[in-house]
C-alpha cells in the first residue's frame, strides 16, 4: 500500500515538472526568436546542442559517478539520438524557411496523435479510443489556437508541409521506443548519448553554416539564447520530460505537449503586448479537455485507465 502511494505521489510531482518544462519551452520560442536574426538555424542548433551534450554530460558525472554508457543498448539510443534529436533539429528549421510559423506549429503539434498511434502499435500503450480521442481533441485545440493567432495557409509549400510532418514523426518515433528503453536505463543517461549522437550527427551541417555566414552581428542576446536554449530547454528540461515518459506513459506526456502552443500565445501576449483571441481562449480550453480524456484514459463517468507504465522498476 505505502509502494503504491509512493509511486502515486512520483507521478504527481513528475507531471508537474513536465508542465513546468512546457513553460520553459513556450518562453523559448520567445527567447529564440532573436537569435535567428544573426545565426543561421542548424548552425544555431548546433551550438545550443553542443551545450546541452556538455551539460547532460556533467550531470551524468555528477549523478552517477561516470560517463556511464546505456549498455546493451547503445546502438539503439544512438539511433534514436540521430531520430529524435539530429533529424528533426534539421528538417524543422529548413521547412520553417520555406512555410509561416503558424503552419509549422500547427503540424507539429500532430505529433501527440503520433505518438498515440506508434504507442499502441508497440505495445507500450495499451490500445484505448479514449486515448486517441483525447489527442485529436488535442491537436483540433492546438489548430484553433494557430488559427486565431495568425490563420493557416497550408498551401504555401507542400514540401515544407511535409518534411514539417517528418519532423514530428521524428520526434514521436523518439519518444515513443525511447520510452521503452528507459525500462533499462535511466532518463539522465539515455538523454544524455542520445544528444551527444544527435549533435555529432547535426555537427557538419551546423559547422558549414556557421563557416559561410556572418556572425558579426552575434551579440549578448544572442549567446544568452544559446545558453538557455542549450541548458535549460535542450538540456535538463529533456531529462525532466523523459522521466515523465518513464512514469506517466508516452501518451500522457506527449499531450501535455500540446499546452506549449497556449502557452506560447499568453507569453507573446504578457512580453509582446500581443492581444489574446477569443479564439485563442477557445482553442486553449479545447487544449485542456483532450488532455483531460488523454490522461483519464476512458471517457466521463468511467473509472479512470491511464496509460500503462513503459518501466515496471522505480526510476534509478
Amino acid at each position: 500500500m505505502a509502494r503504491a502511494a509512493d509511486l502515486a505521489s512520483a507521478r504527481r510531482l513528475a507531471e508537474i515538472a513536465v508542465v513546468l518544462v512546457m513553460v520553459l519551452w513556450a518562453g523559448n520560442f520567445i527567447v529564440v526568436k532573436g537569435a535567428l536574426g544573426v545565426l543561421p538555424p542548424v548552425g544555431f542548433t548546433f551550438l545550443r546542442y553542443v551545450l546541452a551534450a556538455v551539460t547532460l554530460l556533467a550531470l551524468l558525472r555528477w549523478r552517477e559517478g561516470s560517463f556511464r554508457l546505456p549498455r546493451g543498448d547503445v546502438r539503439a539510443v544512438a539511433l534514436l539520438g540521430v531520430i529524435g534529436f539530429g533529424c528533426y533539429q534539421i528538417i524543422w528549421p529548413i521547412a520553417l524557411q520555406s512555410i509561416p510559423a503558424g503552419d509549422s506549429a500547427l503540424l507539429i503539434a500532430s505529433t501527440p496523435v503520433m505518438v498515440a498511434l506508434l504507442a499502441v502499435a508497440a505495445g507500450i500503450d495499451a490500445p484505448n479510443p479514449a486515448k486517441l480521442v483525447g489527442a485529436v481533441v488535442s491537436f483540433a485545440g492546438v489548430a484553433l489556437v494557430i488559427a486565431a493567432g495568425r490563420g493557416l495557409d497550408l498551401g504555401a509549400s507542400l514540401g515544407g508541409d511535409l518534411l514539417t510532418l517528418t519532423a514530428a514523426l521524428c520526434w514521436a518515433v523518439y519518444t515513443v521506443f525511447g520510452a521503452n528503453i528507459l525500462r533499462r536505463h535511466s532518463p539522465l543517461v539515455t538523454t544524455t548519448w542520445a544528444i551527444v549522437a544527435g549533435t555529432l550527427f547535426i555537427a557538419p551541417l551546423g559547422i558549414a553554416q556557421l563557416a559561410t555566414s556572418d556572425l558579426g552581428g552575434v551579440g549578448p542576446s544572442a549567446i544568452l539564447a544559446i545558453i538557455y536554449s542549450g541548458t535549460i530547454a535542450a538540456g535538463v528540461a529533456t531529462v525532466v520530460v523523459f522521466h515523465g515518459v518513464k512514469l506517466l506513459g508516452p501518451t500522457r506526456v506527449s499531450a501535455l505537449q500540446s499546452l506549449v502552443p497556449a502557452l506560447a500565445v499568453v507569453m507573446a501576449a504578457v512580453f509582446l503586448g500581443e492581444a489574446i483571441r477569443p479564439g485563442q481562449l477557445i482553442g486553449g480550453a479545447v487544449i485542456l479537455a483532450g488532455i483531460a480524456l488523454l490522461r483519464r484514459g476512458s471517457w466521463p463517468g468511467r473509472p479512470s485507465r491511464g496509460a500503462r507504465i513503459p518501466a515496471p522498476e522505480p526510476l534509478g
